[in-house]
Parts: C-alpha cells; structure tokens; sequence
C-alpha cells in the first residue's frame, strides 16, 4: 500500500513537472492593458459606473483596449487585478495618510522592495494627474493663459507640462520674465498641496483638485535642461546672459545637464571630427574608459586610422582610473563641444528643434 502511495506521488510530482515545462511563458501586459483587463474583470454595470469619473478621451481609450484585448487566462487577470487592489490601496494611503503613513503601511503589508515600487507608480500618477488640463492645451492657450500670471505662477504650472511645451511659452514671454521663470524652475524641488489647489483653482475651475498631504517632486534642474534644449538659441542665449549675472552657479549648472558625454552619437560626422581636433588624446583615453561602445565606435569612427589605434593601445594600458578623473575628462571635453558649438563651427541637435541644410 505504501509503494503504491509512494508511487502515484512520485507520478504526479513528474506529471506536475511535465506540465512546468511546456507552461507557456507569461504575457506582459502594458499599462492601459491592465486597465482594460480590470474592466472586463467587473463587468458591464460595474465598468459603466467607473466611466463616469472619467474623462471622454480615456474612456475612449480604454474602450478601444477592451475590444483589442482578446483572451486572457484566469493566473494574467489575477495579477493584474491584485496589482490594481494594490495600487487603489496605496493611493488611499497616501492621500489620506501621508508618503511616510503610507511606507509604513505598505512595508507591513507587502515588504520595503514592493512599498517602494508601489509608492513610485502612485506618486509618479498624482503628480501627472496635477495640472492635467494644461497638457490637453496646445502652447497658443498655454501661453494666453499665463502671459498676465507671475514669474512664480508660471514656472510652477509650466512644471507640470511636457518640456516642449514649457520651451514654447518661455518663449514668447518677455525677456526678463524667461529669466524669472527658468530660475523659479531650476529652483522648485517640492509643492504643499495647498499651493498646488490655490494656483489650479486660478487656472481652471473645470480641474478637480488632488488632495495629497504629501509634496511631489517637481521642476528642478534636469526639467529646466530639458526645457533649454528645446528653445531657440536666441531665448536659450538671452537666459543664460541673465541668469549669469546673478546666478552664475546655477547657470552652470543647467549648462552642464543640457549636453553630456554620451550625447555626442547624436552629433553628425562632421562635428564630431571637429571637436575631435581640439581634445587632448589624454582626455580622449580617460573618457572613455567609462562610455558604451556607441560612444566609443562614435568617436573612433570620426579619427584618422593612426589616432584610433593609438587611443586604443592607451586604453589597454591605462588601467586603475578615478572615476573623478572620467568624469573631469568628460566633461573638459563636452567644454569644447560647448565651445564650438558657440562659435558656430559645429551642430549639437536640440529635441530635434533644428533644421539640418546640407
């Protein structure tokens, strides 16, 4: 009796594993896949009650997901819906409790890794949630709606706008009001809730306000380098004049983050030929010591066959670099690029703002 026992055990544990083997691999759905999933999962009358706080260009969206979305075996809707449990009950957690209320929950409940990714998607979907009917208008109306409001104003809610359109109605301000609101930018690291609310209730009375006791990280100076790369170089020249005369520092600054190192696969052959000329074949050979090989091909492809050799041959040898190092020579290197780009001798392309005549 115990063999026979022994023996459909060991037979199901085989046939459990056969049945492993051949498991199809798991389907990664996108995000408005998911969403699309949930809604089936709740069916008609329930769906239909969850489009009503929705606005007619999502519903239309996920309508469009619903009938693409096929079929679904029940372990894909599982997850997905205990991925949305998840997430509804991170929300609640921080708009009524706090980022800090709503750690401590989450890392109880699911683990520090799982908080932490939770905490990043609901943080990441409040902040795009702010301001959302300013992404909807087009820079004409952005730009009519904030020509009259202060520096302050203005380089909040143009925070919360993609960057191309932030560049578009920075602009056409005046002058000395494009310093203002770069710097009040470059310089915004977090909102309360209630400064958010005041200034979205000037800007539309449609706009339902978020109401999170925690701030949101904003602007800051990676956004405003991302803005300058998209505005034309007269206005991106006028700030930088500016800005200089007060604040050198953070000029600097958002200089450095507009253009870096690896951004060189982007410059046409020319260019990079040119630059190549002035750099100090030391620099050169610390550079890249630290770049991918897109970099690295990039800049090897733009030397004379005896020059690329000899960097070559250095790089094997120079080993036990600072990191410090790299970076100095990287950047003494993208100094030069900035340079001749000033001077007109090359091209650095800008968020595909400019336009190429060969």
């Amino acid at each position: 009796m115990a063999e026979a026992v022994s023996t459909d055990a060991a037979s199901g544990a085989a046939a459990k594993e056969s049945k492993g083997k051949h498991k199809a691999p798991k389907i990664e759905l996108s995000g408005a896949q998911k969403a699309a999933a949930v809604i089936v999962a709740l069916g008609a009358e329930k769906a239909s009650l969850l489009y009503k706080y929705m606005e007619p260009d999502d519903v239309e969206q996920i309508t469009l997901e619903v009938a693409r979305l096929g079929y679904l075996d029940s372990e894909v809707t599982e997850d997905v819906l205990t991925e949305f449990y998840q997430m509804c009950m991170t929300n609640k957690a921080v708009t009524e409790g706090g980022l800090e209320y709503a750690r401590t929950v989450l890392e109880k409940a699911y683990g520090e890794q799982a908080a932490e990714d939770l905490l990043n998607k609901v943080t990441k979907s409040l902040k795009n949630r702010e301001f959302a009917f300013m992404n909807k208008a087009d820079v004409k109306s952005l730009y009519s709606a904030l020509q009259n409001e202060r520096p302050q104003t203005i380089a909040l809610v143009l925070s919360y706008v993609d960057a191309d359109k932030a560049a578009g109605v920075i602009a056409q301000l005046e002058e000395h009001k494009q310093i203002q609101v770069v710097e009040g930018i470059a310089k915004i690291e977090s909102v309360s809730p209630t400064a958010i609310k005041i200034v979205e209730a000037e800007m539309s009375k449609k706009f339902s306000s978020i109401v999170t006791s925690t701030n949101v990280k904003v602007g800051g100076i990676d956004y405003v380098a991302d803005v300058m790369n998209n505005l034309d170089r007269t206005s991106e020249k006028n700030i930088f004049d500016g800005l200089s005369e007060h604040d050198q520092d953070l000029a600097d600054e958002i200089r450095k983050r507009m253009f870096v190192f690896e951004d060189i696969i982007t410059m046409d052959d020319r260019s990079v030929q040119r630059f190549v000329r002035d750099c100090d074949p030391r620099d050169l050979v610390l550079s890249l010591k630290a770049s991918n090989s897109e970099v690295a091909n990039k800049l090897f492809s733009n030397m004379s066959t005896r020059m690329a050799q000899s960097i070559r041959d250095d790089l094997e040898i120079t080993t036990n670099v600072r990191m410090r190092d790299v970076e100095e020579a990287q950047q003494r290197i993208v100094g030069i690029i900035r340079g001749l780009e000033e001077k007109g001798e090359i091209i650095i392309l800008k968020g595909g703002k400019d336009d190429i005549i060969a």
